[in-house]
């Protein structure tokens, strides 16, 4: 339930600080009139990514096993891929995050109501799609036939509402940057596990070979529906019978992306060692003052 949680509370707080910064940007600049628009966008794109969840979801259900661990393998791994590349993304540009959307904003608002609409959607679409197909594939490999994945998802985006609208009025101040770095590091940890998962969906369906080569077996002394095992499979999607091919694709992908995103040199920080923000970050909070 916590992995699930952090999913919600990340992706819809990375939402949350786009919704925040455009609103704050228009009431500044004394554009409310373009609100409207903006917020049309904004509900399309929820609209979507639910939709998009749905899909998956009840989709998934009318195909046979096979096809079923098949597509859940190969959306998980399509998943773990695009959430690594939006934590590397965000850790880069965390900091330049309100400059870039304020000079979006300002092309839109040149061309018309449309060009509004589209920023806005484009802006939070994407988190909405990868947050759902993330989502998905978290709740499919960790899924332990409860609400609780769903509970978890559903309080972490709470949170990030919570915590946006904190921003905008200017009540809570965070740094951004270790924010993200930290929430980034757990989400890989997540992913990790996901992945792994997905290569065993995989071998269930018959793509990939070594179903019935096992790396351990600890059942006995972790036991799947205890508490602690139930912890385990929820935070870490820990299973206590992998498979060889499990372990090392989560060790292959875990050790080096966690390395290189922790780094404070290199490809994490983008140019040179990161260098921490003059106040507190990018906060919508400061973006009411635009």
């Amino acid at each position: 339930m916590f992995s699930n949680y952090l999913i919600g509370l990340r992706e819809g707080l990375e939402a949350s600080l786009v919704v925040c910064i455009l609103i704050a940007y228009l009431v500044k600049t004394d554009r409310r009139d373009a609100l409207k628009p903006i917020w049309i966008g904004i509900a399309i794109a929820i609209a979507i990514a639910m939709g998009f969840g749905c899909a998956l979801e009840f989709g998934s259900q009318e195909m046979t096993f096979q096809a079923q661990e098949a597509l859940g393998g190969s959306l998980s791994i399509l998943a773990v891929g695009l959430v690594t590349w939006m934590v590397f993304w965000m850790r880069r540009t965390a900091r330049h995050l309100k400059a870039e959307l304020h000079g979006r904003l300002d092309a839109a608002l040149a061309l018309g109501t449309g060009a509004l609409v589209a920023t806005a959607f484009l802006a939070v679409g994407r988190e909405g799609l990868e947050t759902a197909l993330f989502v998905w594939a978290s709740v499919h490999a960790a899924s332990d036939g409860t609400p609780r994945p769903l509970i978890g998802v559903a309080l972490g985006l709470l949170t990030a509402v919570f915590l946006g609208w904190l921003f905008y009025r200017g009540a809570l101040k965070i740094n951004l940057a270790k924010f993200f770095t930290w929430t980034g590091g757990m989400l890989v940890v997540v992913a990790a596990g996901v992945l792994a998962y997905g290569f065993h969906d995989l071998q269930e369906a018959g793509w990939v070979p070594g179903l019935t080569r096992l790396a351990f077996d600890i059942s006995d002394t972790i036991e799947p529906d205890s508490w602690y095992g139930t912890l385990l499979k929820g935070v870490f999607n820990f299973q206590p019978d992998p498979t060889v091919l499990q372990v090392t694709v989560w060790l292959l992908y875990l050790i080096p992306t966690l390395t290189i995103f922790l780094a404070p040199v290199g490809f994490a920080s983008g140019k040179g060692k990161v260098k921490e923000p003059d106040d507190q970050g990018t906060q919508p909070s400061t973006a009411s003052q635009a």
